[in-house]
């Protein structure tokens, strides 16, 4: 499920303060090379909560 464009014009990431991408149930931050979760359509923006994008995902964000 997409979020809505509203909701993405004002979450940033919380460790960079930079954009974010969606992909699938994650929003990716680039700069931070972190994937923050989406649970039940709510963006959880908590560094505890994130995974670290392998290098084949960040060579995907690099081709964006």
């Amino acid at each position: 499920m997409k979020l809505d464009r509203r909701i993405m014009d004002i979450l940033v990431c919380p460790i960079t303060k930079g954009s974010l991408i969606q992909i699938g149930e994650e929003l990716w931050s680039k700069q931070a090379g972190l994937a923050f979760p989406i649970n039940n359509g709510i963006p959880v923006m908590l560094e505890s909560e994130a995974r670290s994008l392998t290098e084949e995902e960040i060579e995907s964000l690099k081709k964006r």
